[in-house]
């Protein structure tokens, strides 16, 4: 089956699943006001809007996670409230998050089966039946393309791709008719984006439904049948794919047109400020005498004062591990130099780099990006802390002071510096990984997805703050894995394949075909 195109009404058929004026408030704040929502067999449904507009939340109480809200849901024409989300599980909703639900030190079949295990008559009451829960994981395993996995073996020895077909496999044999998929492709590689597509289009043949949500526009205009738009909290309209254009869906999530997707670049460049001459650098555990394994070979590239230098590759391709090699987070290179402002620069750790002028924007926000349990301010400072603790004592009202200055210049959603980060939006939580690295004052910002998982208008945003960086002198090497991104935002692009480097590109040479091909390429130049 090929990869899923804009699909065509799903008719009128009963909903799957209907929500009626949904509201819901968290310590008095309004977060969700009289929205409607309908899930219809064999269609995806997007929901879309900016973080913050309340589609977490309006997921959330579809799945039972909230209990407590007003409004009414019918589920399959029957007035329901999940009273939880093994309620909503055991009743065919299924969610997969962009962070699994898997246990990874448990096996395939103990995930698939997990809190609903089948059992079997036997003397003193019932006992698990293993036999039968393995036939039926490989039954619903071997529909997904995954005939070959070892039902046995813990989840964690096997890919992102792999592990997102399990959870889907692990909702078939909970009898699932509603798929909730929360930004899913996020950190997938295309051709398993592709995969995931082909799934897809299996359960829409089953009838199920699907509740999609993407920052993608290109993805939304691929997959959906509607599309449902929430702006802060409210409900602004529901239209079938086909007849609501990208820059109409764009004007009802951020409330205003935006004339250019990709601001202009307007920086005048420099003087080199990172130059990285054949580095090399080993996997950890190898040793440069014993059994080794390259993760970078012979790396060379570099960038000037307000430039962006985008790096291009496929999952595996080695870019972000040259990033973690730089900023010193895999230790000492194996073989090769690196140079800033054209003085040698000693790679050591990430506290030398970031003193040095380093700055390493990291693709996970939620695990190294940022500390969720701490507060705003806290956060912004992190990576700064000697430089605002004269005698080693925090200063907080200049802690404040100064995460108050970046909420105002990143346009950061917050009540205040004190609000907790696992509270903000995906977006705003982007925007205070940034802050933090910009309050270290660097010369050089490797920034790794600093798009990702966030709206069209904070893109917008984080692009404006990157022209604006790159024009104070900065210089930006970038990953992203959306092509327009790279091709939009890059100055120059670097190709690379299998930890080697296999082309170069100038903005006016740079296609997506070309780039794609060098990124697909086993030689280097």
């Amino acid at each position: 089956m090929s990869a899923l195109s804009t699909s065509e009404p799903a008719g009128e058929a009963a909903p799957l699943l209907s929500m009626a004026g949904i509201s819901k408030a968290f310590s008095g704040v309004e977060v969700l006001r009289d929205v409607r929502f309908d899930l219809r067999p064999g269609e995806v449904h997007v929901l879309a809007g900016e973080n913050g507009a309340g589609k977490s939340t309006l997921i959330k109480i579809a799945a039972g996670v909230h209990s407590e809200y007003e409004g009414s849901i019918h589920l399959h024409g029957q007035l329901t409230r999940f009273t939880s989300p093994h309620d909503a599980a055991v009743r065919g909703i299924s969610v997969i998050h962009q962070e699994m639900s898997l246990i990874d030190a448990m096996s395939v079949v103990d995930n698939m089966f997990l809190g609903r295990e089948l059992s079997r008559p036997g003397s003193g009451g019932q006992w698990l039946d293993r036999a039968a829960q393995l036939r039926r994981a490989r039954q619903f395993c071997d529909q997904l393309g995954l005939g070959d996995i070892d039902l046995l073996r813990p989840v964690e020895d096997y890919s992102l791709s792999v592990k997102n077909r399990i959870e889907i496999a692990k909702a078939l044999a909970w009898s699932a008719r509603i798929f909730v998929m929360d930004e899913p492709t996020s950190a997938l590689s295309e051709p398993e984006v592709v995969r995931l597509f082909e799934i897809i289009g299996q359960l829409k043949a089953q009838g199920c439904g699907i509740i999609y949500i993407s920052h993608r526009m290109e993805e939304i205009y691929r997959l959906a049948t509607r599309i449902t738009v929430l702006r802060d909290g409210r409900y602004i309209g529901t239209e079938e794919a086909a007849r609501l254009p990208a820059p109409e869906l764009i004007r009802w999530m951020i409330g205003r047109e935006l004339k250019t997707h990709f601001p202009p670049r307007r920086a005048k460049l420099g003087a080199e400020r990172l130059r990285v001459e054949g580095l090399s650098l080993l996997a950890p555990g190898s040793t440069s005498t014993g059994s080794r394994r390259w993760l970078v070979r012979d790396v060379s590239l570099s960038v000037r004062a307000g430039e962006i230098v985008g790096l291009a590759g496929l999952q595996g391709s080695g870019n972000s591990d040259l990033f973690r090699g730089i900023f010193g987070a895999l230790g000492p290179p194996a073989q090769g130099r690196v140079l800033v402002d054209g003085q040698p620069f000693r790679v050591r750790s990430p506290r030398h780099s970031v003193r040095q002028g380093l700055a390493y924007l990291t693709s996970d926000r939620k695990g190294t990006g940022l500390v969720l349990s701490m507060d705003l301010a806290r956060n912004v400072t992190l990576a700064s802390v000697p430089a605002i603790s004269p005698g080693g004592w925090v200063q907080e009202s200049r802690e404040r002071r100064i995460a108050a200055e970046h909420t105002q210049a990143l346009s950061i959603r917050a009540t205040g510096p004190t609000q907790e980060v696992s509270t903000l939006s995906g977006g705003n939580q982007q925007k205070v990984a940034l802050a933090k690295w910009i309050e270290t004052r660097p010369r050089v910002l490797l920034l790794d997805e600093p798009t990702r998982g966030v709206d069209v208008g904070a893109k917008h945003e984080i692009y404006e703050l990157m022209n604006q960086w790159t024009e104070q002198g900065h210089a930006i090497v970038l990953i992203t894995s959306e092509m327009p991104e790279l091709l939009g935002l890059s100055d120059r692009i670097v190709a690379m394949h299998r930890g080697r480097v296999t082309a170069e590109f100038t903005r006016a040479e740079a296609t997506q075909e070309k780039v794609l091909e060098a990124a697909m390429a086993d030689s280097a130049p």
